[in-house]
């Protein structure tokens, strides 16, 4: 008898076990999106979407560095370029803005501070979804923005970067 009691406390133990290990994987997947199986690539941390109408098929980083700062003004068509930005709190954003600006999102800010009180130019608009940014550049022709690699980027083209 008292090894029946035993082992009835011992289930209940692991089930009590085993639900918690079913909470703790659920919330883990619930932050943090589905596992990634053996042999299937990881998302990008960002992609390059631009108008679809636009030429191009990849840029280097420096020109898309130099598009983000307004350094550079025009796409190879003579279009103007027109970068949006997602907004400062966005984790693709600092991987954005430490990957291709080489710079922090706090750096960028006091870069562009200089520039408005110089009256030289005005930073990009910071949309506050992917989504957002996605329609701003389906919306204009010499448009670039950036989202995540798992994001639906609907009627963009996804541009490489070198």
């Amino acid at each position: 008898m008292a090894s029946r009691k035993s082992s009835a406390r011992q289930a209940l133990r692991d089930g009590r076990r085993g639900a918690l290990w079913g909470c703790v994987l659920g919330l883990t997947w619930l932050f943090s999106g589905p596992p990634v199986l053996a042999g299937e690539p990881s998302p990008e941390p960002f992609v390059i979407v631009v108008h679809p109408r636009n030429p191009i098929e990849s840029t280097g980083g420096e020109f898309l560095a130099d598009a983000f700062l307004k350094k550079t003004t025009r796409w190879g068509s003579g279009e103007t370029i027109q970068p949006v930005d997602l907004h400062p709190g966005s984790p693709v954003r600092k991987v954005f803005s430490e990957t291709v600006l080489k710079r922090s999102i706090s750096a960028v800010r006091r870069y562009w501070q200089q520039r408005i009180f110089s009256g030289r130019d005005l930073p990009p608009p910071e949309l506050a979804s992917e989504q957002a940014v996605i329609d701003y550049v389906v919306r204009n022709p010499g448009a670039v923005g950036y989202v995540s690699g798992a994001a639906q980027v609907g009627g963009a083209k996804v541009v490489r970067l070198r």
